[in-house]
């Protein structure tokens, strides 16, 4: 079950994925199997799609006109007042046409709706996660120390905004 909204002019459409759905999961999947590709276990915090649920995130998808997910993101409370953003991620074969963004936009909405007053997010280092972070820099989110669990590693950057 979803409930789902749709950006202008975008032809699109946003869902809050409320029950199983193996096309979302396919995608946590993907994602999941190339963050594992590009960072050594020890700095790579991807979670699962079972770990995302069972922690109790929030998982968006971002489907075309015909259905097809074509990106996801997540959000998972912290603290009184914060949200983590988890598992942005864009297809490859749907990347450049500004999806991420409005999957962000969506995204910071949602964690204001659940009275979150600040977003953080833990994103790679490394040159190939130079578009999330310059994604993330646009969208007004600025670098910070390590919160909640994670503790400096020289293969992560965090980043946070206020809501």
């Amino acid at each position: 079950m979803t409930q789902a909204s749709q950006p202008k002019g975008t032809g699109h459409s946003i869902s809050l994925v409320t029950g199983p759905d193996a096309a979302v999961d396919a995608v946590l999947e993907r994602h999941h199997a190339a963050m594992r590709a590009a960072s050594p276990e020890e700095s790579c915090h991807v979670m699962t799609a079972d770990a995302l649920r069972a922690s109790g995130a929030k998982i968006f998808a971002l489907r075309d006109a015909s259905g097809e997910v074509c990106a996801i993101g997540a959000l998972k409370a912290f603290g009184a007042h914060a949200v983590e953003l988890k598992s942005m991620h864009t297809l490859s074969e749907h990347r450049g046409k500004g999806l991420a963004r409005v999957l962000l936009a969506r995204l910071l909405e949602a964690a204001r709706e659940m009275d979150a007053h600040q977003a953080y997010l833990e994103t790679g280092s490394e040159p190939g996660f130079a578009p999330a972070r310059a994604l993330y820099e646009s969208a007004g989110f600025t670098y910070c120390v390590p919160f909640g669990d994670y503790v400096t590693d020289p293969l992560s950057v965090f980043m946070c905004r206020p809501l």
